[in-house]
């Protein structure tokens, strides 16, 4: 290189050029002019910029070799030894390494940046002290062994993953420190290295908190200057992508099956804290969101609290979201946790669980994070089970479905060295929303199971109906689970004559939709029977109802539920106490049972399909049962149990309801108790009726001659009997209701007639047959008409009156109740309105 005129030194003219280590680098264009000159190229070449920019990059050659350049301008990059020319003129021979790169001047042009490094004055650390501590700190998993194979180094990567200080494992052999499937085969490839059979691989397994964690190991020879090994260099890594994709694919397959299994929230706050230790984390606390806490008591109904106030001490500050700690769960050779007391927790908006609320997404907290310091101090009570466990990495997540949130959840690690990062981020989110949904299935199954039982409950009897015929007594058992209630039903009608239906029926389907239809269902019962209809005749207008209302529902949604009441079940029956006889008509139910005499036995009632199917008729059964007798009416969950047949399940009914017992009550339990183990999967309603009798000293009967004249002899058999029974004062309204009713026998009807007084001891009872079946009806008369007000008298002075039909002819009824003084001074609910 052809050597330039030194310039002369002036002030203006020095370029300061920096001391210390630098980079030299230059730029040099496709034409091979310097275009780039850096304060690193001016202390390399003591060429100022004004100097060498513009100028070719040959001069600073001392021996050109044109073979090199070219390669360099081939290529994308270049790495070698050039001999550089000074600008005093004397060689450098510099390592160099040349980039090509799209020119910054000219567009689809190139250039090239070359660099080379340039040394200063010497660093106050040496590089081999730079090394030792590079090796220290490394994050790698490093170690050398000594010629006894017995650890000498240990970089902290290796302390994090055995979970073990250098000091502690100084001087061990690799067996003695990580006794796992592997360590002992790494020793003996170790000692062929050692041998001088050259490098070696091995596997091996490190950390106790993750066995199935498995490490690729190279293990390489350290020699001295003279060639000789003096000790054996292990390397691990680990690449558990593949291992991690599996192991998170179980857990969550696990979380399926174990989050959610019941419909109790607090239960899924444990089952999430449960599937996350230990397979996820060291530990896990569940908090979920409380209502807003009332002054006097803070607590939800039915749960303890303790109110939190921020004048007590380790309370957190007022204003931040009010959660309720609902499970707390660490591993199982982890420092023992407070379980949770149901008192509430004020979490400070900055707080990670106040953060993660307000966000409505997760974040990762890495050790030494200043908010979870600032938590842990602040609010001791909600952060203290990270001071106790000694929480290295937290991971809070909140628990949202549907659009509500339902509270969060915080996991952190004390054995697993490796923080939490993005992909646990994600996974943590997948367990939250699994635990998530569930609780908001069973918020939302509870609020429906809760509409669905008020509904229930306000469509069956709320009292049972004062009468003389029977002793009732029943019971309403909802089926558990997922099913929810039922249509299941029961009731007791009073019927005219001191009889008294008894009815039990079970809707198909469960939900809000099978208590409504039960309820259309029992109403239309209830109707039928006050038109006082035999019970095979009431069962078929049913039937047609249920078509009616079946048609009805044919497109709407949800029929798969319940369409309309098609297919439920229903058992009528009446009884009797003057006759003692019970008649009773089934459509698809089972049975009624009956005790007489300790002998237990089914009525041989015919059965008939379903409601709502149509087509074939329902068949009465009568019999005549003795005063006492048990009459046991039930639906078919009571018979359906899983742990036994359906004729194991008929003794136990049989062998409960024929153990004698002093009350109803006390048979309704013990049939219960007797054929149940645990909560039914299907509704059971349950009635038990004991029956009594009207002797012959409470019942009149009297056959008239067909002829208006023996209307005054009825008044006066009626009170001739009235005054027998001590009920003088209620022989005036008697007289005209006697009149009337048989005064329109013998005009509108056919022979024969006759009248019945009955006493019971709440009602007396006027009925008059005839075999005409033209019923009477009552009618408001004109001014001038002479008839008329014998229907509309009767209606007014007595409780309620009807006609029931038979096969042939009918029965004209009224029915007065009497008062306490009627019972005692023979005075009448009628008397009292009429004074």
């Amino acid at each position: 290189m052809e050597r330039r005129p030194t310039p002369p030194s002036h002030p203006a003219q020095t370029h300061a050029v920096p001391q210390g280590a630098h980079t030299a680098e230059a730029t040099i264009d496709a034409r091979g002019l310097v275009t780039g000159w850096s304060d690193g190229a001016v202390l390399l070449l003591g060429y100022p910029p004004a100097e060498i920019l513009g100028h070719r990059a040959a001069l600073l050659l001392a021996e050109p070799d044109r073979d090199a350049w070219r390669a360099a301008a081939a290529g994308a990059r270049w790495s070698g030894t050039a001999a550089l020319r000074h600008r005093d003129g004397h060689r450098l021979d510099r390592d160099v390494l040349v980039h090509r790169r799209p020119s910054s001047e000219r567009p689809g042009g190139a250039e090239w940046l070359v660099v080379s490094a340039v040394t200063g004055p010497a660093p106050a650390a040496s590089g081999q002290a730079l090394g030792a501590w590079a090796f220290d700190r490394s994050p790698c998993v490093c170690a050398v062994f000594d010629e006894r194979l017995r650890l000498a180094r240990a970089s902290a990567g290796t302390q994090r993953a055995l979970s073990l200080a250098e000091g502690t494992m100084r001087g061990l052999r690799l067996t003695d420190i990580a006794p796992y499937p592997g360590s002992a085969e790494a020793e003996t490839r170790m000692r062929r290295v050692l041998d001088g059979g050259g490098p070696q691989e091995a596997r091996l397994r490190l950390d106790p908190a993750d066995p199935e964690r498995e490490w690729h190991a190279w293990l390489v020879p350290l020699t001295d200057p003279d060639g000789r090994v003096r000790a054996v260099a292990l390397t691990a890594h680990s690449d558990p992508s593949e291992r991690l994709v599996r192991q998170r694919m179980l857990l969550l397959s696990d979380a399926g099956v174990r989050i959610g299994t019941g419909s109790d929230v607090q239960r899924t706050a444990r089952e999430l804290a449960d599937v996350a230790v230990p397979a996820f984390a060291d530990v896990c606390a569940v908090d979920l969101l409380d209502s807003p806490p009332r002054p006097a008591q803070p607590s939800r109904p039915g749960q303890p609290g303790q109110p939190s106030h921020p004048g007590q001490p380790g309370a957190a500050p007022a204003g931040g979201p009010a959660l309720r700690r609902a499970a707390v769960r660490t591993a199982p050779d982890g420092p023992p946790l407070p379980q949770p007391s149901g008192e509430v927790l004020h979490c400070p908006p900055w707080s990670p669980s106040g953060r993660c609320l307000a966000e409505g997404r997760g974040a990762v907290y890495p050790d030494g994070d200043e908010v979870v310091a600032r938590w842990a101090r602040e609010d001791p009570r909600a952060a203290a089970w990270i001071r106790e466990s000694g929480a290295h990495s937290l991971l809070a997540v909140p628990l949202r479905a549907g659009g509500t949130t339902f509270g969060v959840a915080l996991f952190g690690r004390v054995r697993r060295t490796a923080p939490f990062d993005a992909d646990d981020l994600w996974l943590a989110e997948q367990l939250a929303a699994r635990a998530a949904t569930s609780i908001h299935g069973a918020a939302r199954a509870q609020r429906q199971h809760t509409t669905t039982m008020t509904l229930q409950r306000s469509l069956l009897p709320q009292t049972l109906p004062e009468q003389a015929a029977l002793d009732v007594a029943t019971r309403y058992l909802p089926a558990a689970g997922q099913a929810g209630v039922g249509g299941d039903w029961f009731d007791v009608i009073p019927l005219s004559g001191t009889r008294v239906a008894l009815v039990v029926g079970d809707v198909v389907g469960h939900g809000m939709r099978a208590a409504a239809t039960m309820g259309r269902v029992r109403t239309a019962v209830r109707t039928l029977a006050d038109v006082d209809l035999p019970p095979d005749e009431l069962l078929s207008h049913l039937d047609d109802l249920v078509i009616h209302l079946s048609a009805e529902e044919a497109g709407a949604d949800n029929a798969e539920e319940t369409a309309g009441g098609v297919g439920t079940t229903c058992l009528y029956g009446v009884y009797d106490p003057v006759s003692r006889r019970f008649t009773v008509a089934r459509a698809g139910h089972p049975p009624p049972a009956v005790v007489t005499e300790g002998a237990v036995r089914f009525l041989d009632v015919p059965a008939g399909p379903p409601l709502g199917l149509g087509g074939l008729p329902f068949e009465s059964y009568e019999t005549q049962l003795p005063e006492g007798s048990l009459i046991a009416l039930y639906t078919n969950g009571l018979l359906e149990p899983r742990d036994h047949d359906i004729d194991d399940a008929l003794d136990k009914m049989f062998a409960a309801l024929a153990r004698p017992a002093q009350s109803l009550d006390t048979v309704c339990d013990r049939v219960l108790t007797t054929m149940l183990t645990h909560r039914p999967d299907d509704d059971i309603a349950l009635l038990v009726a004991r029956t009594r009798a009207l002797h012959a000293d409470r019942v009149a009967t009297w056959e008239l001659p067909f002829d208006l004249a023996a209307v005054a002899e009825a008044r006066k058999l009626a009170t001739e009997q009235l005054s027998d029974w001590r009920l003088e004062e209620a022989a005036f309204i008697t007289e005209l209701v006697v009149s009337e009713m048989v005064t329109n026998a013998f005009r509108y009807g056919r022979p024969p007639v006759r009248l019945r007084l009955i006493h019971d001891d709440h009602t007396l009872t006027c009925e008059v047959f005839d075999s005409s079946n033209t019923a009477p009806h009552m009618r408001r008369a004109h001014t001038y008409d002479e008839g008329g007000r014998g229907l509309l008298l009767v209606g007014q002075l007595t409780r309620r009156w009807g006609t029931r039909h038979a096969s042939t002819g009918k029965t004209v009824w009224a029915e007065q109740f009497l008062t306490q003084d009627a019972k005692g001074t023979e005075g009448t609910e009628g008397d009292k309105g009429r004074g």
